[in-house]
């Protein structure tokens, strides 16, 4: 599951993670990819809207890696395995995809993506 959990939403996860217990083989593994947040910010980020919550991903949470492994214990026999940190790749690639953004351009204009698209997706891009 690659960062589909931030858009199931706090509310559904013990569905999810039991679904995705039910639907693997016996001694199956699963792979889960997630952007999580601290549990220091998640109070605060759970009381509010914001920009990527309200512009890029609405209705999408962002949980805590403690949230997950509760939930994942609550709603199924799965048990964590392994966990690593990627943050940092992941700021090489939303560089990466930031500047390919503005190399396209030109193709996305033609297929009707306005300035306004730019700019958002651009903030965003800088904003992670």
């Amino acid at each position: 599951s690659i960062e589909m959990v931030e858009a199931v939403g706090k509310a559904y996860l013990p569905t999810f993670f039991r679904q995705c217990s039910q639907l693997l083989k016996p001694d199956g593994l699963m792979l889960l990819q997630s952007i999580t947040i601290s549990e220091a910010r998640l109070a605060s980020y759970s009381k509010g809207q914001d920009f990527i919550q309200r512009h890029i991903f609405p209705g999408g949470f962002l949980p805590s890696l403690s949230l997950l492994t509760d939930q994942i214990r609550g709603a199924s026999d799965m048990e964590l395995r392994d966990c690593q940190d990627i943050g940092l790749h992941y700021a090489r690639t939303i560089q990466d995809w930031h500047r390919a953004l503005h190399q396209n351009r030109q193709p996305l204009a033609k297929c009707g993506y306005d300035e306004r698209f730019m700019r958002l997706w651009s903030f965003y891009f800088c904003y992670c």
